[in-house]
């Protein structure tokens, strides 16, 4: 359930008898023709529909990351580390002041992964509070399903188009953009990155069909549900 359709009364009364809640990390960058909120849309969908059977809140998607090689793409907006890392820990106090006590973070964009780290040094200060750390999209079950589809999947390829992260009225390339090479992408600045890249796509099909994606999808949902029913140590 969405914490958006809850009041302060229904989250107090919440708390009486559940202390779970759920935490989608997002990201505001290119994705080529896709949309720019791609991973904050994805990680709170996946978030609001794992949770839902156990009934569990979920807060809105933090919309901005870690993402300062994409700088060169308008509409990318990009934190410092030290920022986003601030903007985490002060959600993470504010959960825990309130008594949520098992915290699920939903991670869409693999930049802000220094929010793992994080998270495992703020449960080690907060003795009873119980975070995990989650990355839908590559996941081993979630992953595993991408690769059976199609081993060739990327940024802004294929694996992120769902229909609802495509933009009405935008046509798609038909053709299977060769694969980037990541060794030499990750020593680019921005502006060098963005003419490498040309669209944005690191490499694969742009659209595969969507019973394909609804398999992956659905991998996707049942996995994250497991991180709030399964045990949490």
């Amino acid at each position: 359930m969405r914490i958006t359709d809850m009041n302060w009364m229904m989250v107090e009364d919440y708390l009486k008898r559940d202390d779970r809640c759920v935490l989608p990390l997002g990201s505001t960058e290119q994705h080529a023709y896709l949309s720019l909120s791609v991973d904050s849309i994805l990680s709170e969908r996946v978030s609001l529909e794992a949770a839902e059977p156990p009934g569990v809140p979920v807060f809105p998607a933090l919309p901005y990351g870690i993402t300062p090689y994409f700088r060169s793409f308008p509409g990318t907006i990009s934190l410092r580390v030290a920022t986003h890392l601030q903007v985490v820990r002060d959600i993470l106090d504010s959960l825990a002041g309130h008594g949520f006590k098992r915290i699920l973070i939903v991670n869409g964009h693999g930049g802000n992964d220094p929010a793992r780290s994080l998270a495992g040094e703020w449960m080690a200060e907060h003795a009873g509070v119980r975070v995990k750390f989650h990355n839908w999209w590559n996941a081993p079950r979630t992953w595993a399903k991408v690769q059976e589809t199609d081993s060739v999947a990327s940024h802004a390829s294929w694996m992120e188009n769902f229909p609802w992260t495509r933009l009405a009225n935008v046509a798609l390339p038909a053709e299977r953009k060769p694969m980037s090479d990541m060794g030499k992408l990750r020593q680019l600045d921005p502006q060098e990155l963005r003419t490498y890249l040309i669209d944005g796509n690191y490499g694969g099909y742009y659209q595969r069909a969507d019973t394909e994606m609804q398999a992956i999808w659905q991998a996707g949902v049942e996995e994250t549900r497991a991180q709030l029913t399964d045990p949490w140590g």
